[in-house]
């Protein structure tokens, strides 16, 4: 009787922890894939956001168009001649709460990019290849926002860093852009476990 009832409480634990399992987005570039494991608990807009355009096929070919050793690498806004692919409306600035729960902008971090405005950020994502506690939201200022943390890297964090270290020049009036195109070839939800 008690292995009927073990048996059983197994059965109903296993689809509970399948519904909980959270999302995870395989994005496959020039250099290789990575997996990144998004937290919609803790940063609800933020997620939906991106999934949103990962599900639209956004992120195909646009590239890491930001790449800064030692700090992190930037993209899924632009195409390889630096044109911005149009986006959806900004989405509201989580950051604050997702600091609070225990999201930072440590390595391996994924970020939303935006503008001096804190409210601006749309499609456009950042890694953080090292631990970068002046990108959170900064205690005793009410007017710093920071960086809306919303997923880790869980696999392929070494592809990361190939990119990170990759020759980079001033083009176009921008700095920090790849001499050759790191492209995103695609960004997929991956199915639940």
């Amino acid at each position: 009787m008690k292995a009927f009832l073990l048996a059983a409480v197994l059965c109903l634990a296993i689809p509970a922890a399948a519904q909980t399992a959270k999302p995870k987005v395989k994005i496959d570039t020039s250099y290789g894939p990575f997996v990144v494991e998004l937290e919609p608990d803790l940063a609800p807009k933020t997620v939906a956001n991106f999934l949103r355009y990962v599900q639209e096929g956004f992120y195909s070919d646009t590239i890491f168009h930001r790449v800064i050793k030692g700090f992190m690498v930037q993209g899924g806004g632009m195409l390889k001649d630096l044109t911005e692919k149009p986006v959806h409306e900004a989405v509201f600035n989580e950051s604050r709460t997702t600091f609070a729960a225990g999201l930072k902008n440590t390595r391996g971090a994924v970020a939303m990019a935006r503008t001096d405005n804190p409210q601006s950020a749309t499609a456009q994502f950042f890694i953080n290849t090292v631990d970068n506690p002046g990108l959170d939201p900064q205690a005793g200022n009410p007017q710093e926002y920071g960086y809306c943390v919303f997923g880790r890297v869980v696999s392929g964090m070494a592809v990361v860093d190939q990119i990170e270290k990759v020759h980079t020049l001033w083009y176009h009036g921008m700095p920090n852009v790849p001499e050759y195109p790191v492209r995103i070839k695609t960004a997929e939800l991956l199915p639940a476990p």
